[in-house]
Order: C-alpha cells, then sequence, then structure tokens
C-alpha cells in the first residue's frame, strides 16, 4: 500500500470517531454532559445508599418482616430526597433561564443571567447569553439603518415642502397681493380673509418643514434647537415650558445631538397628545461624564402601553448607547430623562 493510502487511512482531527470542533457525533454536547451529570448524581445517591444498607446492622428477611418495613420505608425516603435536593440544585438555573426568556426585551439591553457556577449548566447559561449579545447587536444595527433611512427621507419631505409648495405658495402670496390692491373695496375685506389664510397655510408649511428637518440644530446648537421647540411647543398648545439648560455642556457627536433633539421633541409631542399638562419641565444639563434631557409635565401621568412614539424613543437611545427611562406616576405627571455618556476623543477630535 502506498503513503497516500496509509495516510488516508488514519482518522483526521474532524474524523466521525473523533473529537472535534465542528459538532461531530463524537463531541460532548451540553445535552450529553447534562445526562452524564445526572446519571452521575444518581448512580451516586444509590451506591451511597446501597453501602449504608450493606454497613449497617439492618437486615432483610424472605419473606419481609413487618418490622422491617419501616426501615425499608424510611431508607427509601432518605434516597428519594437525597436525589430530589441533587437534582433540584443542578436544574435550578433552568427556572431563571425560563424567567429571562419571558421576560426579555432588545430595547432594555444588558439583562443577563449570571453563572453561579452551574457545571454543564455553565454551557447553556454562555450560549445564551452570546445569543441575547448577537441579537441586539443585529437589532441595534437594523434600527440604525431604519432610523438613518427615515431621517433621510425626512430632509427630502422638507426640502420639497420648503422649495416647491412653500415657493409657490408665496407666488400666491404676492399675486393676491396684488389683487388686493387693484379689487374693488367691496371685495378686498374677503380677499383679506382669503389672504390671511394663504399666510397660515404657508406658516403651517414652514413649521412642518423645521420639524421634519431642524435647521436651527445644524447653525445654531443644540440649546438653540431646544429653545426654538420649546417655544413652537408652547405656541401651538398653550402650554408653558419652563427650561433649565447648562450653557457649558461637554462635546456632543452630531448623532448624539439629534438623538437628543428627536426624543425631546417626541416628549413633548407625547405632552401636547395624551397628557393634559399645564406645564412642563425642559431641561438639558451636564452630570458625571454625561448630558441628562429630562422632560417633565404635571399631567395624568399614565403611560399604559408603549406605543410606535416610545419604542421609536427607546431605539434610537440604543445607537447612542444612551439610557432612557420614562416613569409615570398617575395624577402626578411623567418624566422622560435620557442619560448620554459624553463624547470620547474621537468624537472631540471630530
Amino acid at each position: 500500500m502506498t503513503e497516500t493510502a496509509d495516510r488516508a487511512a488514519v482518522p483526521g482531527p474532524d474524523a466521525p470517531g473523533r473529537t472535534g470542533a465542528s459538532g461531530r457525533p463524537g463531541r460532548r454536547t451540553p445535552a450529553r454532559a447534562l445526562f452524564r451529570r445526572l446519571f452521575l448524581l444518581n448512580g451516586l445517591v444509590f451506591t451511597v445508599g446501597t453501602l449504608v444498607l450493606a454497613l449497617s446492622p439492618a437486615t432483610v428477611s424472605s419473606p419481609v418482616l413487618l418490622t422491617e418495613i419501616p426501615v425499608l420505608t424510611v431508607g427509601l425516603a432518605l434516597i428519594l430526597a437525597v436525589n430530589a435536593l441533587l437534582l433540584r440544585a443542578s436544574l435550578a438555573p433552568l427556572d431563571a433561564l425560563t424567567t429571562l426568556m419571558r421576560r426579555v426585551d432588545l430595547l432594555r439591553t444588558g439583562d443577563r443571567l449570571v453563572d453561579a457556577g452551574n457545571g454543564d449548566l455553565t454551557n447553556l447559561i454562555e450560549t445564551f447569553n452570546a445569543m441575547l449579545d448577537r441579537l441586539e447587536a443585529e437589532r441595534s444595527a437594523s434600527s440604525a439603518h431604519a432610523l438613518a433611512a427615515q431621517e433621510g427621507e425626512r430632509q427630502r419631505i422638507a426640502r420639497e415642502l420648503h422649495d416647491e409648495i412653500g415657493q409657490s405658495l408665496t407666488v400666491v402670496l404676492l399675486g393676491l397681493k396684488r389683487a388686493v390692491d387693484r379689487a374693488p373695496a367691496e371685495l378686498r375685506e374677503e380677499l383679506h380673509a382669503v389672504q390671511e389664510t394663504l399666510r397660515e397655510s404657508l406658516d403651517d408649511v414652514g413649521r412642518v418643514a423645521r420639524r421634519l428637518r431642524p435647521d436651527v440644530l445644524t447653525d445654531l446648537g443644540l440649546l438653540s434647537a431646544l429653545n426654538a421647540l420649546a417655544t413652537e411647543f408652547s405656541q401651538v398648545s398653550g402650554v408653558p415650558v419652563v427650561r433649565r439648560s447648562t450653557p457649558d455642556l461637554p462635546a456632543l457627536s452630531a448623532e448624539k445631538e439629534l438623538v437628543i433633539y428627536r426624543i425631546a421633541q417626541e416628549s413633548l409631542t407625547n405632552v401636547a397628545r395624551h397628557a393634559r399638562a399645564g406645564r412642563v419641565e425642559l431641561s438639558l444639563r451636564a452630570g458625571a461624564g454625561a448630558v441628562v434631557l429630562r422632560v417633565a409635565d404635571d399631567g395624568l401621568g399614565e403611560v399604559r402601553q408603549e406605543g410606535a412614539g416610545i419604542r421609536g424613543m427607546r431605539e434610537r437611545a440604543l445607537l447612542i448607547g444612551a439610557r432612557l427611562t420614562i416613569t409615570a406616576a398617575p395624577g402626578a405627571g411623567t418624566e422622560v430623562r435620557l442619560t448620554v455618556p459624553a463624547a470620547g476623543p474621537a468624537e472631540r477630535g471630530a
């Protein structure tokens, strides 16, 4: 037989009869490890029980005497109790794993099962935690793409509103002004009313365009954008906004500033729609290595279920590694708090 044939006859590292890293039948899988653990526990219990019975002065007659039945019953009960305690301790992490599976939410990251030295279940715990890490990373990446596409669409619509519809309404408004100047006296009052309606429509178009594309955020900065947002909110809703901001905020990236602005915008929108508040507080302050946005109202304080708006806020917070908490107290109002980590060296250099 040739040397090539001899080499082919020797099983390699991935051969079926050997333990490899590619999931071969010879590999010790978690199921086999758990089976082995339970088998050894049961075997240990029954072995100890047999030794105790063999070394003890107790005897068993044939047929069994009535006085021996209590001894056998107590011995069986002890064996079953010890076996149950050992199995309960070995399988306890499965209950914690089931509980975590029920409450896990990819929008609330960091919820993991702690490995407390559970033997062969360590592999199961580590695999489940790794799966959560992977799912959260994939969710964050997909949310980033979706939100980037959403921002791009917002800018496109805002540009069209400003450049096309806004300019067209402006041309119509100027033509209507000339018509009013040359119109008979009996028609001027009616034309003035149409002119005011058209001017209000033009203002509405500009306001929608600014909400879709906050140019003030790019031109004047985050604090000016939040002040403009609060002013517009008060004008539309009639609810006063108390502003408390720190002027010397740490450096933030453009992405973080946009997330802070959008979450403040969505929070104020929710106040106008659902809170029935008489007062709103908007603050942006520097904390310990972070910037904290706080939007609090004195409204109903009811958040029955998280809709698309709140879930969108959580997705935006995840994109920049921020922590979003929403606290609602019935009759005392709702508080939205966003804690954004301060910019690192790479962001400051940008």
